[in-house]
């Protein structure tokens, strides 16, 4: 699927797919790649999600109607095979889980009727795919999450979510990088840091990017902070 539509006078909506999945990432994160090498000169902003792509550009140097051309032109011979295969670093983030920094573990887990060792071990087995980047600076969706342990936002969010806390909602699993409210169930924490403004590039992880949870013990999440520190 290709798609192309105005988004305001010097922006374009362009449409790779119809739902999240790999094969729709992978397009997405492809096209932005050779967007960015290809259109560089006039390009003000570039936003990738799920199945889009939003592009601002530089209303001097073209037109909605030229750019919706060359765009057409760049991306209709997009191999979805290579860019399945070539998508994306695999990033593999560190996780402490324990009900001390959890909250949700262990209710979560008799929610699904099953062990806190079965629940971790759901949640670390797929190889999960950043699907967008929102809510707050580094906050990556990523998908798609074992179905026996998807579970409905909570009834009522936080005020306040520590940074680092990784957790789940429906079908996606995240990592809140800085202290925000938040309505997911939460199962442990990471060490990493994953946006600084001060770093280049300041996002640990990229839409398109894939993503492992590898379990620690407290021990090395503390040594981890102290690294970090």
């Amino acid at each position: 699927m290709l798609e192309i539509r105005p988004a305001s006078v010097d922006s374009l909506l362009i449409l790779l797919g119809e739902r999240a999945d790999p094969a729709t990432s992978a397009r997405v994160a492809a096209a932005t790649a050779l967007i960015r090498r290809e259109l560089a000169p006039i390009l003000i902003d570039l936003v990738p999600s799920y199945a889009s792509i939003l592009l601002s550009f530089d209303l001097r140097r073209d037109s909605v109607a030229a750019l919706s051309r060359r765009l057409e032109s760049l991306l209709q011979d997009l191999n979805p095979d290579a860019a399945i295969q070539g998508a994306g670093r695999l990033v593999t983030l560190p996780v402490w889980y324990d009900p001390q920094v959890g909250p949700d573990l262990e209710t979560l887990a008799q929610r699904h009727d099953m062990t806190v060792a079965k629940l971790i071990d759901l949640h670390v087995s797929p190889e999960y795919r950043v699907y967008a980047i929102g809510f707050s600076p580094g906050f990556g969706y990523l998908g798609d999450v074992d179905p026996r342990i998807a579970t409905p936002r909570r009834d009522t969010p936080r005020t306040s979510v520590p940074a680092g806390s990784v957790a789940l909602a429906e079908r996606q699993t995240a990592v809140y990088p800085q202290a925000t409210p938040g309505g997911w169930h939460v199962l442990g924490r990471c060490p990493l840091t994953l946006f600084d403004a001060s770093a280049a590039p300041y996002l640990s992880i990229q839409v398109g990017d894939r993503v492992r949870f590898e379990p620690i013990a407290e021990a090395e999440y503390r040594r981890l902070l102290e690294v970090r520190a």
